[in-house]
């Protein structure tokens, strides 16, 4: 299998770029980012496109592919929801257009959050965004899945590029064990994202929009090692 992935050098893209590397099914990894990784390995490939919005300059190079994991997001703390929108809605959608041009029907993972709005209308300007990109994805002549995941607790080094969330990991950490047993349905791992995806891909999954307990189920479980 190779699948492309945005956004692996977030802190859910590194999860799953490690998980996709170790992964004996997985024959090749292309990463698409703002920024390289700063990853080596013989199944890894990284593309940085001047533009994000416009990828016909990698376009051959986007063929053939098996998978897309999209991983790429920003937190909507402090942003207008015209800025939200064009990180969040527009620049999946530019992507996956694109995707489905060369790939018609493949696997596109989006990770997006609990909580989101399908209705499009509800109070939380964030939700009603992320709502409006799941079904827009939906919609295009892609295999979509959406990915609900709660908390995420990083693994094996994984870290987040926000300070404030880094010591919130280190803090919840000792206590994972505990949590995920006092609430199975709302935590997950970067671990267990990685896994899911790959069934996903090579598999399909029994619904497109996959909440938390989905997600645990999908990796076997709740993965911690």
């Amino acid at each position: 299998m190779r699948v492309i992935l945005f956004g692996a050098t977030g802190m859910v893209g590194q999860g799953v770029l490690r998980e996709c590397l170790l992964e004996h099914d997985v024959d090749s990894v292309l990463t698409v980012g703002r920024s390289a990784t700063g990853a080596r390995h013989p199944k890894l490939r990284e593309i940085v496109p001047a533009d994000m919005f416009d990828l016909s300059t990698s376009s051959d190079e986007l063929s053939g592919w098996d998978a897309c994991f999209f991983c790429l997001g920003v937190s909507s703390v402090g942003m207008t929801e015209a800025a939200y929108r064009r990180v969040t809605h527009d620049l999946t959608l530019a992507v996956a257009r694109t995707l489905a041009e060369h790939n018609p029907t493949m696997p596109f993972v989006y990770v997006s959050g609990v909580g989101t709005d399908s209705s499009e209308h509800g109070r939380l300007m964030w939700a009603r965004v992320k709502g409006q990109t799941e079904n827009d994805l939906l919609a295009l002549p892609l295999r979509a899945y959406m990915f609900r995941p709660g908390y995420i607790q990083p693994m094996h080094g994984v870290r987040s590029k926000t300070t404030w969330a880094r010591v919130l990991y280190s803090l919840v950490a000792p206590l994972y064990p505990v949590l995920r047993r006092v609430f199975p349905k709302a935590m997950t791992t970067t671990v267990t994202m990685g896994r899911a995806m790959i069934r996903v891909a090579a598999a399909g999954a029994p619904k497109h929009v996959l909440e938390v307990a989905d997600i645990n189920a999908l990796a076997g479980g709740d993965v911690r090692s």
